[in-house]
């Protein structure tokens, strides 16, 4: 079932000047449990798409379809944890804005707290944790609303190489373990490759879509795994090409 449809979406942005084309006739699916990433030339309107998504700004043609009533999430490139509130309170902070912090909400929060090993450190401070740890925390803050869409805005772009693919492989683990349906927008080649089902190419702005690609590493359980396929490079390459406008 599709949980995402994008429909020949066009967006242009006006100021009394001039205009800009950040999007143009852009078309593309998010089925119900698929991890979706999107890449693109630096600038090419990533960013957009998912503000288009999550009803922040609107199409200047074209539909951006949700199923149902589908409820979405979105994780920002950088934690955004308050220092002045303690992480079972930041995890709180989405139901509070919903006015939806009932003890049953309360309690699942709770409970993915437990489940992802940040209990212990939930009365302690943001700065406290590892990078890491916020990100966990991060995470579970978006999972606490129980969106149907998870919106994912480049959030390992501010870690180090090696928490990153730490990270990766515990964000994945989370969102595949509560069967959630992810969109990533990613600049990073080998971060899209190792954790999605399908990869959307965008060109450079006015963006739009010049591949669709399946990695095709499922049975690969994990990220790290998938990086050390035979087949991770050969799909590099291949992606590399398209970032610089070349089709098969």
């Amino acid at each position: 079932m599709k949980v995402l449809e994008l429909k020949d979406v066009s967006k242009v942005f006006y100021t009394k000047t001039q205009e800009t084309q950040a999007v143009s006739h852009l078309s593309f699916d998010v089925n119900e449990g698929e991890f979706v990433s999107i890449i693109g030339p630096s600038g090419c309107g990533k960013t957009t798409v998912l503000s288009l998504i999550c009803k922040l700004i609107k199409p200047t043609c074209g539909s951006v379809e949700l199923s149902g009533n589908s409820h979405v999430g979105y994780m920002l490139q950088r934690d955004q944890l308050f220092e002045w509130r303690t992480i079972e309170k930041n995890v709180y902070l989405g139901l509070e804005i919903q006015r939806r912090l009932t003890p049953e909400n309360k309690q699942y929060a709770d409970g993915l707290l437990k489940k992802y090993g940040l209990w212990e450190f939930r009365k302690h401070r943001p700065s406290e944790l590892s990078g890491g740890m916020r990100q966990r925390a991060a995470l579970i803050r978006t999972l606490a609303t129980d969106p149907d869409l998870l919106l994912l805005d480049e959030p390992f772009s501010a870690l180090d190489f090696q928490t990153r693919l730490d990270v990766c492989d515990d964000v994945y683990s989370i969102i595949k373990s509560e069967k959630k349906t992810a969109l990533l927008v990613t600049h990073d080649i080998s971060e899209a490759i190792s954790l999605s089902d399908r990869i959307v190419v965008l060109t450079a702005r006015p963006a739009t879509v010049l591949a669709i690609h399946e990695p095709k590493l499922n049975d690969l359980a994990s990220p790290l795994k998938r990086r050390e396929s035979p087949e991770f490079s050969k799909q590099f390459e291949l992606l590399h090409r398209y970032l610089h406008g070349e089709k098969k």
